[in-house]
């Protein structure tokens, strides 16, 4: 239970009574919205993952490297998301200024993968196409290519709106935590 005891800038704090009602009120609130923003954000990246992977598995087949990809990035992106709420043994601490940082370096992960699994897939199909032989091995890469970015689109439909209201969601939390924050650390000048 918060008790509104306040350490700012490594300086104890001594708070009157409305103060220390607005501490409490926004320990309350973080404390109950990391925990929901972490398990959220985490189990819409394994969302994912498993959607990709199955896609994968359908489209290429079990033995893709795609899927190591996928886990790295699963894996990757997990760690970066533990740099704004970090996982210590006494709970969860909020970094809220790594957040455009993390934004960033995430942005640069997507695309690193997506990258490499683009190529993986260019030559894991151009491979099954000259194995298959016949035809137009260039046809049936592209024939196969397309079959993998409809695959992949339809699931980001699937799962695009949930997404988009999660960070609805998550960004009126954080406005209000932010905003719970500065009226308390405005109270103490």
């Amino acid at each position: 239970m918060p008790d509104g005891s306040l350490t700012w800038n490594g300086k104890q704090y001594s708070l009157n009574a409305a103060q220390r009602e607005q501490a409490q009120d926004y320990q309350a609130g973080l404390r109950s919205s990391l925990p929901w923003i972490d398990d959220g954000a985490r189990a819409r990246v394994e969302k994912g993952r498993k959607a990709l992977d199955k896609i994968i598995t359908e489209q290429v087949g079990t033995s893709s490297s795609m899927h190591g990809r996928l886990t790295r990035l699963d894996a990757q992106l997990k760690t970066q998301m533990n740099r704004i709420i970090e996982r210590r043994s006494d709970g969860l601490t909020f970094h809220y200024k790594a957040i455009d940082q993390v934004r960033a370096d995430g942005q640069q992960l997507v695309n690193q993968a997506m990258g490499g699994i683009l190529q993986d897939s260019i030559n894991e199909m151009g491979a099954k196409a000259v194995l298959k032989g016949g035809g137009n091995p260039l046809q049936g890469i592209l024939g196969s290519l397309g079959g993998l970015q409809t695959a992949i689109q339809e699931e980001w439909k699937n799962q695009e709106a949930d997404f988009q209201q999660f960070g609805k969601d998550v960004c009126s939390r954080v406005v209000s935590l932010e905003d719970s924050r500065k009226t308390l650390v405005s109270s103490l000048k």
